[in-house]
């Protein structure tokens, strides 16, 4: 009986610092895609406080790698310019002085040019040090430089929340590129369909698989009364009916802060939305669009979707609700890797939740606040999240401005009540 030898080529699995390296290089280069569209002029405007210009986004974020990467890691590593220590750091307070964030806009120089002739020095920098042999501590630096990719992918949403607002500010409604609309003339939405969950105590928090941030644990057991959470998104068709019905002017269905913000912003529409010749308008990346009724509302804060809440009879998910919903649905979804930086309708039916990733940020009812037995990181990077849990609100889903390689189903998005330029949204429970 004879036997027939094989010979297998051998799997050359990659090694930790190279697929780190092709990660970093990846979302470096995302990151310059999406500036592609914008000339200098459009990257040095700062719109209000909350909104950094487009190139502080980019040295920002290679401030971060420069920082807590290479100055940690090479001895006498030596600045590209000591002044970019302070314009770039962002709220590093044990890292040293800031500039002030609502005059980022005030700078003309660096110019864009000098800031990418940065990127590129670090960029270099950082590739050198993960090819080199004798790097000690490697596991920390990778895990910083972990961080320090996923930091990337939160800014590269921020961009594009950021430069949409700058354009919002024109009269001429300048767009970042084409976005697709859906027709306004015929309702294409399914009806709006509950799922019920049973109660009971439920395990909510990251699992411990991939990378998490520290305020996604420690997981821990939540009880979760019996509930109900709506099938899609609340889309622009219903928002209008709830603004027709006077619901910008009912202080009985406003949160008191809610209410006194409306008043004195004077706000009767979500942030983007123009009223002109008896007819409804919204300012997209793609420029001004007639409104399409069908999808979902975008950029409410959440004053408004409590507000819209009560009016429906129905109020916002808490956090653990939500999640306890996207129990084991694939992460998927109109995303930012699709291009399309707006919101979809909601299309045919469905026999689970659709839309809870992407799309929009989901406001929920929960304060943002610490997991029971929550931990920050020591040192500077300990500020990263917990510093910020207080007058805030979670949001959870990603919306089409988020990366797909950044979201969760355990992911904890945080703003405070008033904020309206992100991609925030509207899902129901009761």
């Amino acid at each position: 009986m004879s036997s027939k030898s094989q010979l297998v080529s051998p799997v050359l699995e990659k090694s930790p610092s190279r697929e780190i390296l092709e990660r970093f290089t990846a979302e470096r280069k995302w990151t310059e895609r999406l500036i592609e569209p914008l000339s200098a002029e459009d990257c040095v405007i700062q719109s209000m406080p909350d909104v950094s210009p487009i190139r502080w986004h980019i040295a920002h974020t290679t401030w971060f790698f420069e920082t807590f990467v290479l100055r940690e890691s090479i001895p006498g590593y030596k600045s590209f310019h000591p002044a970019f220590e302070v314009l770039f750091n962002s709220y590093y307070n044990a890292v040293g002085e800031q500039f002030p964030r609502s005059s980022r806009g005030v700078l003309s120089r660096p110019t864009v040019r000098e800031i990418l002739e940065y990127r590129h020095h670090v960029d270099g920098s950082v590739q050198e040090l993960l090819e080199s042999g004798s790097l000690e501590n490697r596991q920390e630096i990778l895990s910083r430089i972990e961080l320090g990719i996923q930091h990337e992918q939160q800014h590269q949403e921020l961009m594009l929340a950021d430069i949409k607002h700058v354009f919002s500010c024109n009269p001429l409604y300048p767009a970042y590129q084409e976005v697709e609309q859906d027709s306004t003339s015929i309702s294409t939405s399914p009806e709006m369909t509950w799922f019920s969950y049973k109660g009971g105590l439920k395990w909510i928090g990251h699992r411990g698989e991939g990378f998490s941030y520290d305020n996604e644990l420690p997981r821990h057991r939540k009880f979760v009364e019996d509930f109900q959470l709506a099938g899609r998104l609340v889309t622009n068709r219903e928002f209008l009916d709830f603004i027709e019905d006077g619901g910008y002017s009912r202080s009985e269905l406003w949160l008191s802060a809610g209410w006194d913000r409306s008043r004195s912003e004077g706000s009767r529409s979500p942030l983007y939305w123009r009223h002109a010749q008896d007819n409804w308008f919204e300012f997209t990346l793609g420029g001004l669009q007639p409104l399409s009724l069908d999808q979902p509302v975008c950029h409410v804060s959440y004053f408004e979707a409590d507000a819209y809440a009560r009016w429906s009879g129905a109020r916002l998910p808490s956090e653990e609700q939500w999640e306890v919903a996207a129990g084991d649905l694939p992460v998927k979804g109109n995303l930012a890797q699709q291009g399309h930086y707006h919101p979809k309708s909601a299309r045919g039916k469905f026999e689970e939740p659709h839309q809870l990733f992407g799309d929009v940020w989901e406001w929920t009812s929960s304060s943002y606040s610490s997991y029971p037995g929550y931990q920050s990181a020591e040192g500077a990077l300990g500020e990263y999240n917990g510093k910020f849990m207080c007058n805030q609100y979670v949001l959870r889903g990603g919306s089409c401005a988020t990366s797909r390689f950044h979201i969760r189903k355990t992911y904890r998005n945080f703003f405070p009540p008033e904020a309206r330029w992100q991609f925030t949204g509207i899902r129901l429970a009761r």
